[in-house]
């Protein structure tokens, strides 16, 4: 089985456009925790919730959210 890993740029991206966790949680409906879980790669968003970034930060999903290119091989 392959596990993909999801790689974000939510803190950077966050940081960019001087928003504060609490700023980005607000503006796309979910708890500053869940922001502070996304961005030390603790919560995997739903495809509703990267949407929502996407449009706060005026981007592609693409652009936020990307899978590593080394998957581990799992037996």
């Amino acid at each position: 089985m392959i596990s993909p890993m999801l790689i974000n740029r939510v803190k950077e991206l966050r940081a960019k456009h001087n928003l504060s966790q609490a700023d980005l949680a607000k503006a796309v409906g979910v708890t500053r925790q869940t922001i502070a879980a996304l961005e030390k790669g603790d919560y995997v968003p739903s495809l509703l919730l990267a949407m929502n970034i996407s449009d706060v930060f005026e981007c592609r999903i693409e652009k936020i959210f990307t899978r590593e290119e080394n998957y581990e091989n799992r037996v």
